[in-house]
Parts: C-alpha cells; structure tokens; sequence
C-alpha cells in the first residue's frame, strides 16, 4: 500500500523534477531515508502521511480504497481579489506541460462552450473573454466603468496564451460540439455592444472576425484529422484530433486526461473555475458518460464530410448574423 502511495503521487510530477528530490525535502530527509520510504522497507508516519497528502492534493481514503462516496476535487475558487490573471493561466499551461511530458496521453473534452485554449490564437478576442469575466463575472472594482478598448489583458495573453496552444495541439483529443458552443461568446459581444461597453464599431467587426476565423480553423482541422496552429500545415500525423457533434445537448464543460498513469477529470463550474480529481471511480464514471455521448453524435472530423460542412454552416450562419444585427445597432445608436 504505501508503494502504491508514492507510485500514485509520482504520477503527478512532471518528468523533469526528481521524486526522491521532492519527497526528501518535503519530510525534510535524506535522500537514502526518502528511497527506503518509496521503496517499502521504511513505514511512513501518520504526520508523513498528512504533509504528503496535504502537498500533492491526494485524498487518503482513495488510497486505502475506504468505502466512501466522498470525492476529494483540487483546485482554486477564483474571485475577486483573489485572481492573478497571469498565475491561472501559468497554472494551465503546467498542466498541459506535464501532460505533453507524458508518453501516453489522451484528453476527452466536453465543450457545452467552446474550448479556451482556441482562444489563446486571435489575442483580441481571448482578450475580449477575460475581460468579461473579470467585470461581469467577477466584478472587479477596476473594470467596473472600464471601456474595452481600455484593457491590457493582451501582452500577458500573448506571452503565454502561445504557449498554451502550442501545447494543446500536441495533445491527442477527442471534443464533443454542439451548435450552441459558441453562443456565449456570441451573447457576450452582443451584450456588451448594447451596453457602450465596446467603444469602436471597428472593435466590433474585428471580435466578430475573430471569431469566424476561429471556426474556420477547427473545421480545417476537423478535415485533416489533426490539431494544428493558425498559419502553419498539418505535419501529416493525422488521427490526434477527433471530432463529434452532438444534435441534443451538452451538460457540462467536462474534461477526462490521462496520462502514463495518471487519470483525472476536470469540471468546469462558475465560469473559470477547473476542479480535478483523481479518484479512479469518478473518472470512469466520467469516461463512461462521455463515451456514451460520443455514442449519440456525429463523427465529422476525418469522414463526415456532409455532416461537417452542414455543422460549420450553421455557425458560421449564427456568427454572421449576429454580426449584422450587431454592427446594424450599433450604426443606428450613434446616428
């Protein structure tokens, strides 16, 4: 059992650092004692135990396989005051770093909205989504009576949000659309034209724009079957991206990862929040309920031609009418 512990624990580590390192520093040992706890001919202590858990989130009982229907999640409730823009988006791209690290990985992502990480390609419009969120949202103090135009969310995006997409696309994953993940951010521009909240009409155009070029994207790497970056080729290793449309409807944004040994599965709840866990059975719960919604949609990424041509037009169509009636009303408020 306490093998089994470290060998857990190890899992959550990236590639690059050294356990033995790790877990001598943290007990404050040497390296030979951390090696004779990793390897069993050592007990661990109860207080060795907690530091552990605490340190790298693991929840005790699911080690010991306890029977309990309680489900330990990791992860930050971002509010205002508490949010450091440019640490969560640190933190994503760690994760998506040690999952690269891995030599076995796999992503299955629910996307009631569209996945963040496309956002990350076009820094106005990823610009335009997290400053919503921190002023309706999170309702940060500053950007309260703040115009847009008057954010400088985009150097940080820039830095790292390029990063964070290049390591999307080397992950193999499976997303699960339906025609209404792209709504919000739809909604959002609307909402925010209606309000003077957006100044230009060029910014306006520019978001819409954005946007479009977005799904045109995806539907590129729908056809190929292969997630690359905007302005490049496909390296011509297909099969890393699959693609389903879903008719009905999506619950949730829920993400499975695995990685080498490690599973887990993320939700997505109060908008910016990712909780995780790694407890085994509600990963397997998760996986299942995804399987069984991919067993209900279309696969239109690599075959599906027809299907996939009709599912872009459909939010094409959306996106550009929107943008009529839009740019149509903001015209008419300022004559």
């Amino acid at each position: 059992m306490q093998q089994y512990f470290f060998k857990h624990i190890k899992t959550l580590l990236p590639a690059n650092r050294s356990f033995v390192d790790e877990v001598a520093d943290l007990l404050g040992i040497s390296n030979d004692s951390a090696y004779r706890r990793i390897r069993g001919e050592k007990a661990i202590t109860l207080e060795e135990i907690q530091k552990l858990c605490k340190h790298y989130h693991v929840s005790l009982d699911q080690i010991i396989n306890l029977d309990s229907n309680s489900i330990v999640f990791h992860g930050n409730n971002v509010e205002a005051g508490n949010f450091d823009f440019e640490k969560y988006l640190q933190e994503m791209l760690s994760i998506l770093k040690t999952l690269n690290a891995a030599s076995h990985k796999m992503m299955i992502y629910e996307a009631k909205d569209m996945p963040i990480f496309y956002f990350f390609q076009f820094p106005e419009l990823a610009s335009f989504k997290f400053f919503f969120w921190m002023k309706s949202v999170l309702s940060y103090p500053e950007y309260a009576k703040m115009k847009f135009e008057e954010n400088e969310l985009t150097d940080i995006l820039l830095k790292t949000g390029n990063e964070i997409i290049k390591n999307y696309c080397t992950i193999p994953s499976t997303e699960i659309w339906v025609v209404e993940s792209i709504s919000t951010t739809i909604r959002q521009i609307e909402y925010y034209t209606e309000g003077g909240v957006i100044k230009k009409k060029d910014t306006i155009a520019l978001l819409y724009e954005q946007l479009e070029k977005v799904v045109d994207h995806i539907k590129e790497q729908a056809e190929h079957g292969e997630k690359f970056l905007m302005g490049t080729k496909p390296s011509g290793k297909p099969d890393n991206y699959h693609l389903y449309y879903n008719e009905v409807f999506l619950g949730h944004n829920s993400i499975i990862l695995e990685a080498d040994n490690m599973q887990a599965a993320v939700i997505n709840h109060g908008v910016l929040n990712y909780m995780r866990t790694f407890d085994k059975k509600f990963f397997s719960y998760t996986k299942k309920q995804l399987e069984n919604t991919m067993k209900k949609s279309v696969l239109i990424s690599s075959v599906g031609e027809k299907e996939r041509n009709r599912f872009f037009n459909v939010l094409q169509s959306k996106i550009q009418h929107s943008k009529k009636e839009t740019l149509e009303q903001r015209a008419a408020s300022m004559t």
